[in-house]
């Protein structure tokens, strides 16, 4: 492991004034968001959506730190030939992947689940950072209900983040770790608050552990805040104030940056949250959530996803972070 490189790798992609791209939908995802605007989920339409992303001149590249991408995505070329991710790198922008395989039950814990991916992964990783891959990304979800999160849930998800971290770095690719907290129950903002303190807790525990370099990983958390269903839903100053304060007492100096997720929020929840707490200031390398969402949506309005349109990019989010 190249400590001296992952560091560089990491602090590029919390740079100031840019942000990370997540274009790693699965088939069966970015196939649901075609069928929304009529358009055939092939691999060829899939291919062509993203080379209009990745190419456009007018587009996010001045914005974009990096690109988060699919495994499909990573092997795909463009219709002259050039890998994608050398479009990406051409753009000056550093590819990154997916690499957990989805979610399944977690034996014992009705209920809860178990992200999954850890087999070969070291196999895996080795073959994306030859293609050129330098940043990698694995999600846990943690949900919150009457009975959950239990201990077992929190610890299982914490070792697997830990487990995958350090392979990365072993493969000299850098982690994005996101340990996610969900926002869809009838919780208020101080249980979240209180469950996300104790999972970055066991996930720093388990880097540690693991012998990750702290100063080679990303950090991607969500914030404090009330659950879709809560009948109190905080103002965007208690969200910020907590999320910040949170942040503080879990999150080791030596972490490079943070990329925050935005967990469901709407553009405006979510960029009005990351607006306020830069304005906080006190956590290092805060970084926009990676822009997808707001980006596709957007791109499928406007130019309903064809081949044949490239309509200018949007919804990157231009927040000074310190």
């Amino acid at each position: 492991m190249n400590l001296a490189d992952l560091n560089k790798v990491a602090l590029s992609m919390v740079t100031p004034g840019k942000g990370i791209l997540a274009a790693d939908e699965s088939s069966g995802t970015i196939k649901k968001r075609f069928d929304a605007i009529n358009v055939a989920s092939t691999e060829e339409s899939r291919r062509d959506y993203r080379e209009m992303m990745f190419r456009h001149p007018r587009g996010d590249g001045p914005y974009i730190s990096g690109v988060i991408l699919y495994d499909e995505t990573i092997w795909q070329d463009a219709k002259d030939g050039t890998p994608l991710i050398k479009l990406i790198e051409q753009a000056g922008a550093i590819p990154g992947i997916k690499v957990d395989e989805g979610t399944q039950a977690l034996p014992n814990c009705p209920g809860e689940l178990i992200t999954v991916g850890l087999d070969k992964l070291g196999e895996r990783l080795k073959k994306y950072y030859e293609r050129g891959a330098r940043f990698a990304k694995w999600r846990a979800v943690i949900d919150i209900g009457q009975q959950v999160p239990t201990m077992t849930a929190i610890h299982v998800n914490a070792h697997a983040l830990a487990r995958y971290a350090a392979l990365c770095q072993a493969a000299e690719i850098v982690p994005i770790v996101e340990p996610e907290v969900l926002m869809d129950g009838d919780h208020d903002i101080d249980r979240c608050y209180d469950v996300t303190q104790r999972v970055l807790n066991k996930t720093f525990q388990e880097l540690r552990i693991q012998r990750v370099a702290l100063e080679g990983m990303i950090l991607k958390p969500n914030m404090a805040i009330a659950g879709k269903k809560c009948a109190k839903q905080s103002s965007v100053e208690e969200v910020a104030e907590k999320t910040i304060r949170m942040l503080k007492a879990c999150v080791p100096a030596a972490v490079p940056g943070i990329a925050f997720l935005s967990g469901g929020q709407s553009d405006e929840d979510a960029t009005a949250h990351l607006d306020a707490m830069n304005r906080i200031g006190g956590l290092p390398g805060i970084s926009p959530f990676p822009t997808a969402a707001r980006c596709r949506r957007r791109r499928r309005r406007r130019g309903r996803a064809s081949p044949r349109t490239s309509p200018r990019a949007s919804g990157h989010l231009p927040i000074a972070r310190g």
